[in-house]
């Protein structure tokens, strides 16, 4: 009997490791090829329930002196701080001393709300209308600047609002900053004090802390980014100004003890913390899919609750899978790489849902990818064309580049390199698109494709727009001229060409997106617009 006990507790083990071997390989195939060694790296953590099943360091976290990365690296999360600052407004709720439909005039009596009633949860939900600094031109020459919470509120509080409460959602810097103040003025303490004092060292994340430039923080990975020359210190930012919207400093292990905790109702009730993972709702009842410093999507049908950084140098992303108790943290060490499609991969296989990729691609008869060829209409006004060529299959959208689609079922398609998938009805007549949490039915149409017309422009009118634009925090687009093409780089993306409209006008093929150079007083081109979306972000030009 005692045999027997043995060999199936063996059993079981082995049953139980496979597939922590299976994660494990995936996992490092997966991360090796994005953080190379002798890069700029990252940690990852990948956590179920209690159990941490992946947990590693990638890369280099300081270049100059040859330190590898280690789990235990310590890097800023930028707007993960968004989350502590978040639950630190409901505790002080859950203390009577505050009320999410506070004016924020009760804690800032001079702040001009011009007429509007703008309340604590328009702040914790991105949509208060006030500008946000960090999209201000005059912020930039002042990153080097030390500010009080005071003197960083009226470098921005006389700026005309973008638009009334509630009205839209536009990610906003400045509503978690006086978010910060706000939890001084209620606690009496320091917000550095309050998150501290009331949640790292409660919950024993003696690896997290309130950023400094100055302090000696031990195991800190340096911050890189990347010009057009390679890697390079990253830029500096005196981090009295990310304050409650982005600085803090963390580890994976640490943000997983966070997430335990959070979740288990040890900082604020679990009815409270609902207020954060609801999806709120706009004046017209549109969803924002955001909460109190969470948003929220989805993979492969399991809902996510989540959030990512990017700070000077440090790019974070963390997604927690609440139906399977799934938690995974990326941080990185150069805001060159953005990890979010990673950590959604990551989360795809710990939860045994992976996204479909080359291997399994089934074949579809000719006859049955023909009812698929046609022009769609979607409901968002998106045109997508799919064409058949040589037996594979192209989806292309107006002003845009093909894209090859690969079925991995009869009638379910998944488009090369993305988390992009579009399912055709039996009859080919209409189509479904997916990406993630966004789901966008269309029609077959007789409709035209339309296209973009280029127009010739010579390599010396290109030269003048070469140059790196800065559009928002952590956020540049490098231009550069190679081969008489003009070439575009965003922070954590890849390398692609822009093609002329006009002599100042050029559009891209790989997104629905169009760039135009803005010529200054002095004849040179200081700044750009980028079109994407419905909305229009300026850049200013840095060199």
């Amino acid at each position: 009997m005692r045999l027997i006990a043995t060999v199936f507790a063996l059993l079981i083990i082995c049953a139980s490791s496979a597939p922590a071997q299976k994660l494990d390989k995936e996992a490092d195939a997966l991360i090796t090829t994005m953080y190379p060694a002798g890069e700029p790296g990252a940690t990852i953590l990948i956590a179920k329930g209690d159990n941490i099943l992946y947990q590693k360091g990638f890369g280099m976290a300081n270049l100059e002196l040859d330190v590898p990365m280690r789990p235990e690296m310590v890097m800023e999360i930028g707007s993960i701080t968004k989350q502590f600052t978040a639950v630190s407004i409901l505790m002080l709720m859950e203390e009577g001393k505050l009320s999410l439909d506070d004016d924020i005039t009760k804690f800032i009596e001079d702040y001009p709300t011009h007429g509007h009633h703008i309340s604590i949860h328009h702040l914790l939900t991105h949509t208060s209308g006030i500008k946000s600094y960090t999209s201000m031109e005059a912020w930039q020459p002042e990153w080097r600047t030390d500010f009080t919470p005071l003197e960083l509120i009226d470098f921005f509080k006389n700026q005309p609002m973008d638009f009334a409460p509630g009205e839209q959602w536009s990610y906003n810097n400045s509503a978690y900053f006086i978010l910060g103040y706000i939890i001084e003025k209620a606690s009496g303490i320091t917000y550095e004090e309050f998150v501290e004092k009331r949640i790292f060292e409660p919950l024993g994340m003696t690896s997290s802390y309130y950023g400094s430039m100055s302090k000696i923080i031990e195991n800190r990975a340096y911050g890189y980014q990347t010009n057009e020359e390679g890697y390079i210190n990253a830029e500096y930012l005196s981090l009295t100004q990310p304050y409650a919207a982005g600085s803090l400093m963390s580890t994976v292990g640490d943000l997983y003890k966070w997430n335990r905790a959070v979740n288990a109702g040890k900082l604020v009730k679990k009815e409270t913390l609902q207020l954060a993972f609801t999806n709120y709702k706009l004046n017209n009842g549109d969803p924002i899919n955001y909460g109190y410093g969470w948003s929220f999507s989805d993979i492969n049908g399991s809902p996510t609750i989540e959030h990512s950084g990017g700070i000077f140098g440090y790019i974070s992303n963390g997604i927690y899978l609440p139906d399977e108790d799934v938690y995974v943290a990326i941080l990185t060490n150069c805001n060159c790489k953005d990890p979010g499609s990673l950590s959604t991969k990551l989360a795809a296989i710990a939860i045994g849902k992976p996204y479909p990729d080359m291997d399994d691609v089934v074949k579809v008869k000719p006859a049955d990818l023909e009812k698929y060829l046609g022009v769609y209409e979607f409901e968002d006004g998106a045109l997508r064309e799919f064409t058949l060529e040589e037996g594979q299959l192209y989806s292309q959208r107006e002003n845009s580049n093909k894209f090859k689609v690969f079925p991995f079922e009869k009638n379910k398609f998944f488009y090369e390199g993305t988390f992009s998938q579009i399912e055709f009805s039996e009859d080919g007549n209409s189509a479904t698109f997916i990406n993630r949490d966004t789901r966008v039915s269309g029609k077959k149409t007789d409709k035209e494709l339309p296209r973009n017309e280029e127009v010739p422009v010579s390599e010396e009118i290109l030269k003048q727009y070469a140059g790196t634009y800065n559009l928002a925090p952590n956020f540049d687009i490098v231009m550069t001229v190679e081969d008489g093409k003009l070439m575009t780089q965003a922070t954590g993306q890849g390398k692609f060409q822009l093609f002329p409209k006009s002599e100042t006008r050029f559009f891209l093929k790989v997104v629905p997106a169009e760039v135009e150079f803005i010529e200054g007083p002095d004849g040179t081109f200081d700044s750009m617009i980028l079109y994407q979306n419905g909305q229009e972000v300026k850049g200013t030009r840095k060199n």
